[in-house]
């Protein structure tokens, strides 16, 4: 299963973890079996004794030290299932941060252009569900196979000692039977239907989600209803679907408990023939049938695990295919070594476009000191973000050459992340101190308004910044851009939202701000720009 294997290597460097949790499951397991084990046998040699002496024969029996045995298995088993619950699911929680962590660092290293292959439906399938379908590898499959297979070789060596090797082999053949039963039959018999399941699942995700965000669209054209319609049809399909995924994992399921139970009445006519030759006590020979009926425990989580397993493979390989480093085409050349003296961009015959698109600018040429103020003006379509994020170092030019000192980028969308004023503005700059803030946060205009926050700058903007209005959003990311201190800021339509007379008050102030490094400023107009040493206008 090479789709798994990077995910694999990824959760075993927490192995301590998995040792730890992996032993407050066997604790439970045992535990449970141990405890109907020793209550077979205490109440067998109970009722014996009770028999024996209304018989009129003297017997007895020690009450005492079953019991307190029969105590400790009841509390441990519970102590080990509240602490393994507690325990496990918060491996499984560190170990989802790991997955999500290492999969944004992959996306990070990847073109924008690379990206853009897929739509924001598709990405927010791939950073929940298949990165939640990974939660299976460990808790529910990994940990429970590996477990149940050192159980039935304990009880086997368990059948061994009290028994004798005859019966051990025979129930090691039926166990062993259910055991592949309820694992490696089940994941052979739905990988094909779990993994197509997953895939359409994930295509019904997307539709869905795509339905939601163009409901207004849908409704004008009048075609809401039979969209709808359409999406309540697959969804059918699916469910049904997944019934005979289901199904076929619950038939496995009887069968390993069908084998479960025959491996107890095994143990025990042959335990009764050993037992007629006095080789065997009857609680002894009560002993092994009962702990054989406790396994069910722990082969019943198996075959819905081992049945999703398909479907874990499809997410992984989703997501191996979104995260490969590899770029589709060149990325940009060494960006800093060729640059000498003040020169802090050198760009020549640039061609700029997406993939698979006709260039949008072509014989492209720029060449800036440190210092130098730029803006780019054009009409909506001619260039003017993709030459930006080209100069940004997201998205690799088509042909020619750029050289660039570091960069600082404001893009045309407003990201505001759900947290505090301070944790937004220090991505920029996580050495800045509250004064760097403050002073950051006047030279845009929002230093009133948040000073007037009893929380001040620990004041929760909320979901994407919903508690500011668009203008002071778009502020407040501009304030987080300039508390960069990257040598080369590219400000791609700077003031969008932002009131004429905000813009005029602030302009100067950031301008002053900027003094001394290279700035590049895109927007419709002069008028939305920083003010410029020259001025090149895109046709």
């Amino acid at each position: 299963m090479p789709e798994l294997s990077p995910w694999l290597t990824l959760i075993f460097r927490r192995k301590g973890r998995l040792m730890a949790g992996a032993g407050l499951l066997l604790g439970t397991l045992l535990s449970g079996i141990g405890l109907l084990a020793l209550s077979g046998w205490f109440l067998t040699e109970t009722a014996l004794v009770g028999l024996l002496l209304a018989a009129g024969v003297q017997a007895y029996i020690n009450l005492y030290v079953p019991g307190g045995g029969i105590r400790f298995f009841a509390v441990s088993r519970t102590v080990f299932r509240y602490l393994e619950r507690v325990y496990n699911h918060n491996t499984v929680l560190k170990l989802l941060t790991d997955i999500r962590v290492e999969l944004f660092n992959q996306l990070a290293r990847r073109s924008r252009s690379a990206r853009n292959h897929q739509s924001g439906a598709q990405w927010l399938s791939r950073l929940t569900a298949d990165v939640d379908a990974l939660d299976t590898l460990y808790l529910r499959l990994i940990a429970p196979a590996g477990l149940a297979a050192v159980v039935t070789l304990i009880i086997v060596g368990a059948a061994w000692l009290l028994f004798n090797g005859v019966v051990a082999l025979a129930l090691l053949a039926i166990l062993t039977a259910a055991l592949l039963t309820s694992t490696w039959l089940v994941y052979l018999r739905t990988r094909a239907a779990s993994g197509e399941l997953s895939d359409r699942q994930e295509s019904l995700r997307g539709e869905l989600i795509e339905h939601l965000e163009g409901f207004a669209e849908l409704t004008a054209a009048g075609r809401t209803g039979k969209h709808t319609a359409r999406l309540m049809r697959r969804s059918v399909e699916i469910s049904r679907d997944q019934a005979r995924v289901d199904s076929r994992a619950g038939w496995h399921q009887a069968v390993s408990h069908l084998l479960i139970n025959m491996a107890a009445v095994v143990a025990l006519w042959l335990g009764c023939i050993m037992f007629e030759q006095g080789a065997l006590s009857g609680p002894v020979l009560v002993l092994l049938p009962i702990a054989l009926l406790g396994l069910a425990e722990v082969y019943a989580v198996l075959p819905d695990a081992f049945g999703k397993l398909g479907a874990t493979r499809s997410a992984a390989r989703r997501l191996n295919s979104s995260a490969q480093t590899q770029p589709e085409r060149p990325e940009l050349p060494d960006r800093l070594p060729t640059l000498t003296g003040d020169r802090a961009i050198m760009a020549s015959n640039l061609t700029i476009g997406y993939p698979e698109c006709p260039p949008l600018l072509g014989n492209f040429t720029l060449e800036l000191n440190r210092g130098d103020t730029v803006g780019v003006v054009g009409r909506s379509g001619s260039g003017k973000s993709t030459l930006a994020d080209t100069l940004a170092g997201l998205l690799p030019p088509c042909a020619g050459h750029l050289h660039s000192l570091p960069c600082a980028y404001l893009t045309q969308s407003t990201v505001v992340f759900e947290d505090t004023v301070r944790a937004n503005l220090l991505l920029a700059d996580p050495a800045a101190d509250d004064g760097d803030l403050w002073r950051v946060l006047e030279l845009v205009g929002l230093g009133e308004r948040f000073s007037q926050e009893t929380e001040g700058l620990n004041v929760w903007l909320g979901s994407a910044g919903n508690r500011l209005s668009g203008g002071e959003a778009r502020r407040l990311v501009l304030a987080r851009v300039l508390l960069s201190t990257a040598p080369v800021i590219v400000l791609d339509e700077p003031f969008t939202g932002v009131d004429e007379a905000t813009r005029e008050s602030i302009s100067p102030a950031i301008s002053r701000w900027l003094k001394g490094r290279t700035v590049i400023s895109l927007g419709h107009g002069p008028e939305a720009l920083l003010a410029s040493d020259r001025i090149i206008r895109l046709s």
